[in-house]
């Protein structure tokens, strides 16, 4: 059984909806559970994050960044890095803005280059762009056209109940599956 750990941040619930579809994703395949884990809990997770043979960051996209709980979870850190703790393991990443860019690759960024600073092996989507030609559509799977992981876009005026819709959910699960089976084949 692998185990995928979801460390996310959620300031108004999109991101904890997108994290909820990378751990279905995760869930989904056979002989892999997923762990949702938010940072305003993770001084009881730790252990976890150890014992996890891959990790989901999320956060969402604020000021062309991760959130300021996410990047203080990534600065308490450093024991673990330190102690290379979760060295060979799987990492992916998302985020969620209001805007249909929002800068949301930097945040992608920043996490990657988190997870490389651990010694993490990063998995991007492996699904094409969606909606960007004159056949597609926003239900289309990978409607913001990320490689680097899942993006999800919230209309700023809508609650978590309604949005992120339901393509960008879906995507995030494709990630979360796709996590999943990476894990499983090098787990040793």
């Amino acid at each position: 059984m692998v185990q995928i750990a979801v460390v996310y941040h959620s300031g108004y619930g999109h991101t904890a909806k997108q994290a909820a579809a990378v751990a279905a994703g995760v869930d989904s395949v056979e002989g892999a559970k997923a762990q949702l884990i938010s940072v305003d809990q993770i001084e009881e997770h730790w252990a976890s994050l150890e014992a996890a043979d891959g990790i989901v960051f999320g956060s969402p996209t604020y000021m062309g960044g991760v959130s300021a709980p996410f990047k203080t979870f990534m600065d308490a850190s450093s024991k673990p890095w330190y102690a290379r703790a979760w060295k060979d393991k799987i990492a992916a990443g998302f985020t969620n803005s209001a805007s249909q860019s929002g800068d949301k690759l930097s945040t992608l960024i920043q996490l990657a280059v988190f997870a490389a600073q651990h010694g993490m092996i990063w998995v991007g989507l492996d699904i094409l762009p969606g909606n960007n030609n004159s056949k597609g559509s926003v239900e289309d799977l990978n409607r913001l056209g990320s490689f680097l992981g899942a993006m999800a876009q919230s209309n700023a005026d809508q609650p978590a109940e309604l949005v992120p819709p339901p393509a960008d959910l879906k995507t995030a699960e494709v990630l979360g599956a796709r996590v999943a089976e990476t894990a499983k084949r090098f787990k040793k």
